[in-house]
């Protein structure tokens, strides 16, 4: 249960909050004035503040940022008049949780601080400030952030945890996607039942479908008994699509189906099996961009984008970089070691640099300082070279071909047309600019592009002449 701290000059409105909360199993205090619930912090340690906006003396407004410095970034729910707000949404841009506007009956009081508890509960989890380390893996508590802008992710995180909804996180490489997942699952429902990881861009392309639903015995060469997939072994629990914009074209149809029908049929097999789980999914990538331009089915994306959490990169929420870099060298000193000192000119160099690997870039950036001053105080001189990128790395060449390719298959296949000729007129298309290219690195030399291409000089001269002849 929680400590929740009320702040109302209106008896009728902490009376009635007090009854509710503290039925509840929460231990409950409540305040008159903000100056009274600032005096009661220290004890009270609230994971929670109810706080009104018109108070005597100080307004609520100017007490937030007094109740962060006492309290930390616990959540706070604002109590606004209802020509308040205007001001309300002030609170919100102030990193409020949430308001609820007067009059307001219980049951939504309700609604409102159990999403405020559950994000307390993300924060507890992994911005847990000093030594006191909550019970969480080392890399948990890289999900930090006081800023309106992470407090906006935490809330979310609440909203939705509770749900079944399908999530899709998006942010640059570095700022924390898996651990938002794993946030949202360690909340949810089915957290008894695992997380579920899936990288696919990791997994086989020629195995894809075979990891994902499975195959039955003499489904392919080398396919010598039955496989459950991974949709299928994730029934009841979370599956994580990680790099959500790295599923090729051919396996997304398929996905699809799987996650509107509930079940997944084996490769070779015809027999659909249930399986139910919850679908968080990640992308560094613009994914609506990618269906704009024909790497990604919309109907797909819409599947997998009923409730959105963005993350911000870190280069906007530079006022964090501090409070990160010390927890980054707390958790890499031995237990028996005090953690190593930043000088305050390499703080400054932290906030100066732009971070495009964002928090992952910065904990590497610290231990490598950590270990370049072998114990002494950390200087500018002992980070790593800033890193400079112009635009966030695409896909490899190789990836990009299997995903036109694929691309290029389902136009043929959906267009009506006889299809008994489809590789040879893939062949037609394609090799025409890899001969080409190959030619053109080696000075013209046919003889030395066909041993780089693998085949005979005759069928490169054999080749080529059916394309000029057909030009």
């Amino acid at each position: 249960m929680s400590n929740i701290l009320i702040v109302d000059d209106e008896e009728s409105i902490c009376w009635g909050l007090s009854r509710l909360l503290s039925g509840e199993g929460h231990t409950v205090r409540v305040a008159s004035s903000a100056e009274e619930a600032l005096e009661k912090v220290p004890q009270a340690k609230p994971d929670l503040v109810v706080l009104d906006v018109r108070l005597p003396g100080m307004d609520g407004l100017s007490a937030m940022g007094k109740f962060r410095d006492l309290a930390g970034p616990v959540p706070i729910v604002v109590i606004t008049a209802f020509g308040s707000l205007n001001t309300a949404v002030a609170a919100l841009g102030e990193g409020a949780f949430d308001y609820l506007p007067k009059p307001f009956d219980l049951d939504q009081a309700a609604a409102v601080i159990h999403r405020a508890l559950v994000s307390a509960e993300v924060v507890h989890a992994t911005v847990a400030a000093g030594d006191n380390v909550p019970e969480t893996s080392p890399a948990e508590e890289e999900l930090f952030g006081a800023s309106p802008a992470m407090q906006e992710v935490f809330k979310r995180i609440a909203l939705v945890a509770p749900s079944d909804t399908a999530v899709l996180i998006c942010g640059e490489s570095g700022t924390g996607k898996e651990l938002v997942a794993r946030a949202i699952h360690r909340h949810s429902q089915r957290c008894a039942a695992p997380l579920v990881p899936v990288n696919l861009a990791a997994l086989s392309p020629t195995l894809v479908e075979s990891e994902l639903f499975g195959h039955v015995r003499g489904a392919f060469t080398g396919a010598t008994s039955a496989r459950q997939g991974l949709l299928e072994l994730a029934n009841g629990a979370t599956v994580f699509f990680d790099e959500a914009g790295d599923i090729p074209l051919s396996v997304q149809v398929k996905l699809l189906r799987v996650l509107e029908q509930q079940e997944v049929t084996a490769v070779g097999d015809t027999r659909p099996r249930r399986t139910r789980f919850r679908v968080v999914a990640a992308s560094n990538r613009d994914l609506r961009k990618e269906c704009t331009e024909g790497r990604f089915r919309q109907d797909l994306f819409f599947r997998l984008a009923v409730f959105e959490i963005q993350l911000p990169p870190l280069r906007e929420r530079r006022e964090e970089i501090p409070q990160l870099a010390e927890r980054f060298l707390r958790r890499w000193a031995q237990p028996d070691q005090s953690p190593p000192h930043l000088l305050d000119e390499t703080v400054a160099e932290l906030c100066r640099r732009d971070w495009p690997g964002n928090v992952r870039e910065l904990r590497n950036a610290v231990e490598h300082g950590a270990l370049m001053a072998r114990g002494r105080a950390i200087a500018p001189e002992h980070l790593p070279p800033p890193t400079f990128l112009d635009r966030p790395p695409t896909a490899d060449p190789t990836t990009l071909l299997q995903t036109a390719a694929a691309a290029w298959a389902q136009d043929q296949l959906g267009s009506g047309r006889p299809q008994d000729d489809l590789y040879q007129r893939f062949l037609e298309i394609t090799e025409p600019g890899l001969f080409q290219a190959v030619i053109t690195s080696t000075g013209g030399n046919r003889a030395q592009a066909a041993v780089l291409l693998g085949i005979h000089r005759a069928t490169l001269r054999k080749k080529l002449s059916g394309e000029a002849d057909s030009q």
